[in-house]
């Protein structure tokens, strides 16, 4: 391979509301961290779940719509890069932090939606409030390539797009041929 890769993508429920800063050139920036849960069976056959927490920034105009419309417990979907900062503490001390610096968000269940039962809140093919449809991992709302220029939409499978019309109905099971098989 050429080249590498460093991508994330996470689907959790923010731990804390978002908050919301501006650099000293006046860029807005989000900093939220989401919950993962991994759910398994231990060797005793009790269900075991292990949760990981993620820090996210999100930049500029998306930084401004995340904090908007994003609060504790929201399901949210997250695509960006792993990013690992170097920081001194008050002490003194070097500190590292790992974050996700996020490229695309999309809005997972209702507005209301805080986690609760099956049914309770939104899911996929519903609108979020700044009028993108949700659970459509087709389209993305930040640029592939760079933060500057859009990329088109990938062609292909839009989860959140309405049902296309019906296929044809299969022919009766006695109207079967072996001409019918396309191989």
């Amino acid at each position: 391979m050429a080249g590498s890769v460093n991508k994330a993508i996470l689907v959790g429920r923010l731990g804390r509301d978002p908050e919301l800063r501006s650099t000293q050139g006046n860029t807005p920036v989000c900093n939220f961290s989401i919950a993962t849960d991994e759910n398994w069976k231990d060797q005793g056959g009790q269900n075991q779940t292990r949760t990981e927490w993620h820090k996210v920034v999100v930049w500029g105009r998306q930084a401004e719509i995340a904090n908007q419309y994003l609060s504790k417990g929201r399901l949210v979907y997250v695509e960006g890069r792993i990013q690992t900062r170097e920081y001194t503490d008050r002490e003194g001390a070097k500190r590292y932090s790992t974050e996700i610096v996020a490229r695309d968000i999309q809005f997972l269940g209702g507005q209301n939606d805080r986690g609760g039962l099956p049914g309770e809140g939104g899911g996929y093919g519903q609108q979020s409030s700044y009028g993108q449809q949700q659970g459509s991992y087709g389209q993305q709302s930040a640029p592939a390539s760079g933060y500057g220029n859009p990329a088109p939409a990938p062609a292909g499978n839009d989860y959140g797009a309405p049902a296309a019309a019906p296929a044809p109905a299969a022919p009766p099971a006695d109207d079967f041929t072996d001409d019918d098989i396309p191989f």
